[in-house]
């Protein structure tokens, strides 16, 4: 975990007065999210949740940044010497891939990320609204400072670069501007993503790429939705009778209960509309595939390239832990 990636003391603002002039984001900006010490953490932990429920629609823009696990002492707020951690580390082995949260711009491409505080290889991403995200101790970069990026986007390697005990990745959610810090847990819950690593959340309104998944998934089970990628009144219809039908709440939210049942476990030779969600979910995470509903020797290629890249069992097919990573 994070030997640092801690907001500062108070008593090393005043060093930052000349980064805030030079445009940086000062240590009094950080602090204003999370504040320093046990004192001050507890009203940042606070503000941070408000925000985050405050806009907590599941929408399908967000997606997990890294599959792996939480390292005991990697939360947010835990202790970092004077300060608390600023993030959460998700901790997998070298060089397993790093996703965008969400469509954006990356801001920063440097050690630290132009962030107090931090160490190591790191990303910025703006989002818009004044909501960022922040990727640290990367053990390579995957796009250039002010690209665009999309959803699910791979965008680096995990690492260990900086002062950590192990390679991991130390992910920071920003809400209501650069340095105004929230929990990321609570953060990307509300937005309908599981950052432990468990299936997405899709509400009525959702859209984008996930939802044209569920859109071919279903149209695969008998229901013939249009692949638009909305989650509008039609599609939200369509799967509220599947649930019905396979004994669930019948509330129109795709979540952990609904996406087991709705995928299939596809093999070379696979072919339909289920093909063609994988490849969509698959081109989510920069496989660059054709979306051509056959699971020949190329879909294969990419699905074992995924399952490496992500330390899943490589085995080429793509059953329900795959499905699971990729749409989460």
């Amino acid at each position: 975990m994070c030997e640092s990636c801690a907001t500062p003391a108070v008593e090393e603002l005043a060093a930052d007065e000349e980064a805030v002039r030079r445009g940086g984001l000062s240590r009094r900006g950080l602090l204003a999210g999370l504040g320093a010490g046990l004192g001050l953490s507890v009203i940042g932990l606070t503000t941070g949740a408000s925000t985050a429920s405050a806009a907590s629609a599941k929408n399908g823009a967000w997606a997990n940044p890294a599959l792996g696990y939480f390292p005991q002492g990697g939360h947010y707020g835990a202790p970092r010497g004077g300060a608390a951690h600023a993030g959460q580390d998700i901790t997998n082995s070298t060089g397993t891939g790093v996703y965008a949260a969400a469509a954006g711009t990356v801001i920063r491409r440097s050690w630290g990320g132009g962030l107090g505080g931090r160490t190591g290889n790191a990303l910025v991403i703006s989002h818009g609204g004044n909501q960022y995200t922040y990727y640290g101790h990367l053990s390579a970069y995957r796009v250039a400072l002010n690209a665009k990026v999309k959803a699910g986007q791979r965008i680096a390697d995990m690492g260990a670069t900086g002062n950590v005990t192990g390679p991991h990745l130390h992910f920071e959610t920003h809400s209501g501007g650069l340095g105004s810090i929230t929990n990321p847990v609570t953060f990307m819950t509300a937005r309908g993503v599981d950052l432990g690593g468990g299936w997405p959340r899709l509400d009525a309104g959702a859209s984008g790429a996930t939802v044209v998944v569920v859109q071919r998934l279903m149209t695969q089970r008998g229901h013939k939705l249009v692949a638009d990628g909305n989650y509008g009144s039609v599609s939200v219809a369509a799967v509220k009778k599947f649930q019905a039908s396979k004994g669930l709440v019948a509330d129109g939210q795709v979540g952990p209960a609904t996406w087991p049942k709705l995928v299939y476990t596809l093999r070379q030779g696979s072919s339909g509309q289920h093909v063609s969600a994988l490849q969509t979910a698959l081109n989510r995470r920069s496989a660059g595939l054709a979306v051509d509903g056959t699971f020949g020797s190329v879909t294969t290629t990419a699905v074992r390239a995924y399952q490496g890249l992500n330390r899943l069992v490589v085995d080429g097919e793509a059953g329900p832990v795959t499905w699971q990573a990729l749409v989460g």
